[in-house]
Parts: structure tokens; sequence; C-alpha cells
């Protein structure tokens, strides 16, 4: 389980990651598409002086099976994401949408493509791309 501040949860908050804007503002950001997910990923601007820590979000629509299968699809991408909390920077934003070949990928093949994508999408923001560079 993620620990409630490194969670998005409201609408907004999704909304945010996935347009790359907060409201007229453009953020640093960036995605990342492969064959069983893509990654979503911004930087807030730092506002105020204390951290914020990193906070991920999770679609997983019905294309990706029945109830028991997003379920799972989505329990198994949360523990991937959980034991890379501590290599994200302070005020990102990640939102990780499941292709629904997801849904019978091995959790190996899972990792192998979360850490592939997770690693160009930052590499983009690390040079400073667009939400959708």
């Amino acid at each position: 389980m993620l620990p409630v501040a490194h969670r998005l949860r409201r609408p907004d908050q999704f909304r945010t990651v996935l347009r790359g804007r907060d409201g007229n503002q453009r953020l640093s950001g960036g995605r990342a598409g492969g064959d069983l997910m893509t990654v979503h990923a911004v930087r807030h601007p730092s506002a105020s002086p204390e951290p914020s820590p990193p906070r991920v979000g999770f679609v997983v629509s019905k294309g990706v099976g029945n109830s028991v299968v997003r379920h799972r699809t989505q329990r198994r991408l949360r523990h991937l994401m959980l034991r890379r909390l501590p290599e994200l920077a302070d005020r990102t934003d990640i939102v990780l949408r499941a292709h629904p070949s997801a849904a019978n990928a091995s959790s190996a093949d899972l990792d192998h493509e979360l850490d592939r994508l997770l690693t160009r999408v930052l590499d983009r923001m690390a040079r400073g791309g667009g939400p959708h560079a």
C-alpha cells in the first residue's frame, strides 16, 4: 500500500499530470509509452520551502479486464512503484496508465517496462521537456 502522502487522489490532480498543465501554467514533464503501460509525469515548481513528496496515481480502465483483473493489475503496479518512490524527486507526480496487455504480463515484464519508461520520462524532465516531449 502506498502511504497517503504519496497518492494522487483527486480528479484535478490526475488531470494536471495527464495534461502537463496546472491551470494556465505549463509544467516540466513528459510521457513515455510501451506495450504494457504509459507513464505520465510532471514536476511542480517549488512554490513553498517545505518539500512535497512524490505522488503516484493509477489508471486501469475496463479495457484491461473485469473488476478482479483491474484491481490485481493495479496492486501489481502499486507494488512496483512503492519500491521506486525513494528514487523520485520531491514535487514529482506520476500517473501510470495500464494497457490491456498488462493484465497478462509477468511481474518481471511489468518491472522491466516500468524501469524503461520511468527512465525515459525522467530524463526528458531533467532536460526540461514539455508535457509531451
